[in-house]
């Protein structure tokens, strides 16, 4: 990644700060996120993607149907 200018620095450290620490499982927690929801996820329904930083940051959520 190239980085450009002061705060793109900062867009990418947040946008990596915030999976690491609400999408992200941990194995240190029992494969859960430091900040869990307070809605629980749904069981049902389609599995989307979201991704941060252009693709190199991934994470798999649930729609709710």
């Amino acid at each position: 990644m190239v980085l450009f200018s002061e705060r793109h620095i900062r867009y990418v450290i947040q946008n990596y700060v915030d999976h690491y620490n609400l999408e992200r499982p941990h194995k240190s927690l029992d494969y859960c996120r430091p900040v869990e929801p307070d809605t629980p996820a749904p069981q049902k329904g389609k599995v989307k993607c979201r991704e941060r930083l252009g693709g190199l940051l991934k994470s798999y959520y649930r729609q709710a149907s």
